[in-house]
């Protein structure tokens, strides 16, 4: 029994960062496979040299092409045009469509067995194209989103309340986009649900930062955000290969839950060796639904813009 093995497409910075917190965590050996001659070679052997001191026996390669990716437990893919300041997710479609198939045609050559984590936006519907171009089983194909958006959301609730992040649940549903649905309701300090510890219109301030967490970084950096996606990422890698039966809101293909039908769509799931082994279904008050069916509906705006 060797490591697990997890390759990660795309250097950039959500890639690299994915990469150098497995090695640190010590969950799997990495592959970091780029387009670009020369980069994920170059980060994969500074992360190498940096495991005597940090300590970690996890082994980095960095690859242009995807033969050392060859029967990776879990391909997390990062590659596409990241979101430019004025760029909605939605802009970026038809360019990562293109991006994203040809990842996952290579992908599911080598890994015919591999757990696809799909971080390439718009996600809901870069999910659809690698759930189509594979063939895998919907259990094997999910998306990054959720965990982040919670984590955001956790961050603003943990400031509001100045207690440790670590205190604060959160949940938000639907898609990741400016129509997701943030569930104050069922997120809780320590137990206590949030409506019972912030006034209404504090919560619903932490709600629409939540909705736009994405844009007020790229408004900042001129650039996606990288630590956070990246760690929320790593959070689903260790779930899954530790069998942890973690319960976490990703994007996943719904084949009657909530309602719908053959749509990605955030929602919480429970990952395991298997990946998706279960998707939990909560009960929605009235308008948290009609949130939820608005978020489908761009959902499945984008997806019909794919025309797969």
């Amino acid at each position: 029994m060797g490591r697990k093995k997890v390759t990660v497409v795309g250097a950039g910075n959500v890639g690299a960062t994915v990469a150098e917190l497995v090695a640190l965590k010590e969950l799997a050996d990495v592959v970091l496979v780029d387009i670009i001659e020369g980069l994920p070679q170059g980060k994969a052997l500074d992360m190498n040299e940096m495991a005597p001191v940090e300590g970690y026996d996890a082994h980095l390669t960095g690859a242009t092409t995807y033969a050392d990716s060859a029967d990776s437990d879990i391909v997390v893919i990062t590659s596409g045009k990241p979101r430019q300041p004025g760029m909605s997710r939605d802009d970026l479609v038809e360019v990562n469509k293109k991006i994203v198939r040809d990842v996952t045609e290579q992908v599911a050559k080598y890994s015919p067995n591999a757990i696809l984590i799909i971080v390439s936006n718009p996600l809901d519907a870069m999910c659809t194209v690698a759930h189509k171009v594979s063939g895998f089983p919907r259990n094997r194909v999910m998306g990054m989103a959720g965990v982040l958006d919670s984590a955001r959301m956790r961050f603003f609730l943990a400031e509001a309340l100045n207690v440790s992040v670590e205190n604060v649940t959160a949940f938000v549903l639907g898609g990741h986009g400016d129509t997701m649905v943030p569930l104050p309701r069922y997120s809780t300090c320590a137990g206590i649900p949030i409506p019972d510890l912030l006034p209404a219109e504090t919560i619903e301030a932490i709600n629409n930062r939540t909705r736009n967490g994405g844009a007020e970084v790229v408004k900042l950096l001129n650039t996606s955000a990288w630590y956070a996606p990246a760690s929320a990422t790593v959070e689903m890698i260790e779930a899954i290969l530790k069998d942890k039966k973690k319960i976490l809101p990703c994007a996943a293909l719904l084949e009657g839950e909530y309602g719908y039908h053959g749509l990605f769509i955030g929602v919480p799931v429970k990952l395991g060796s298997n990946g998706v082994e279960q998707i939990i279904e909560i009960n929605l008050l009235e308008e948290e639904r009609a949130a939820l069916q608005k978020s489908a509906n761009a959902v499945q705006e984008l997806v019909d813009l794919l025309k797969l």
